[in-house]
């Protein structure tokens, strides 16, 4: 009995996770217009989601916000881990505890602060895409400092010491020693910056140019209208979303795999 319970306890869990996802996933091949109804098999939904040219744009505009967004986040998050793990104690501990405000701070807290730092302090006009990207940079570099730490932590730190004992100048000790040694912690980070840029809400809200949406924001707007068409389209949306999501965590963690057996 006490065996089964595990197991068990585990499926309810992994059911309250993903079922609602899977129902979700299954209405977005229907014609049905509400979840409960029944509906006929159809490709409607997914056709209207790459021929609909405001969803398009929204889609396009979200996945290049992310990418460079996620990208200036891996670099300052990973150059805050390495400058802090080759600092003072005194110095990692500030880091840290400043690293951890932005984490645990609500998201409406960060966007309405950025607001009013970035469009009221200094002026920058909301018209731009300016304040948005550092939003998102802001949301998304704590999370690759935290992914990138641990790793340093890993690595034995006398390595660039030796590096440059050995004759390698600091950059090239940066790039061939420390990168390879938290390479797995920077792709973690950077995997994690994109999936917050894509899922924020309420930074984008604060910070966005009006004639911008993000997938976040164009959704809840879209909810909010009478658009049936373009409701149901975001269901599949929704379902390429989690099944590109779910492919590279796969991924990820297979190759993680293979390089713990190389490491044996």
């Amino acid at each position: 009995m006490k065996k089964a319970i595990g197991p068990i306890i585990i499926t309810l869990g992994l059911l309250f996770m993903y079922a609602p996802i899977l129902i979700l996933g299954v209405y977005s091949f229907t014609d049905a217009t509400t979840i409960g109804q029944i509906g006929g098999f159809t490709m409607t939904n997914y056709v209207t989601l790459f021929t609909t040219e405001s969803l398009v744009n929204m889609i396009g505009g979200t996945l290049l916000l992310a990418l460079v967004s996620s990208v200036i986040a891996t670099i300052l998050g990973t150059a805050g881990a390495i400058g802090s793990f080759y600092s003072k104690k005194r110095v990692q501990a500030i880091v840290g505890i400043a690293n951890q405000v932005p984490v645990v701070n609500a998201d409406v807290v960060t966007g309405f602060s950025l607001c009013i730092l970035l469009v009221v302090v200094f002026g920058l006009s909301k018209d731009t895409y300016i304040p948005l990207v550092i939003g998102h940079v802001t949301l998304s570099a704590p999370f690759v400092y935290l992914s990138v730490v641990p790793k340093l932590k890993q690595m034995d730190p006398s390595l660039y010491e030796a590096a440059l004992d050995l004759g390698a100048s600091p950059a090239v000790a940066l790039t061939k020693v420390i990168i390879p040694q938290i390479f797995s912690g920077i792709v973690s980070g950077f995997a994690m910056a994109i999936t917050l840029s894509l899922d924020d809400y309420f930074i984008a809200t604060y910070t966005k140019p009006a004639t911008f949406d993000t997938i976040s924001t164009y959704v809840v707007n879209a909810t909010r209208g009478s658009q049936t068409e373009i409701k149901t389209a975001l269901w599949a949306l929704s379902t390429v979303i989690f099944v590109i999501v779910l492919c590279v965590a796969i991924g990820m963690n297979v190759s993680a795999a293979r390089a713990a057996k190389k490491e044996r």
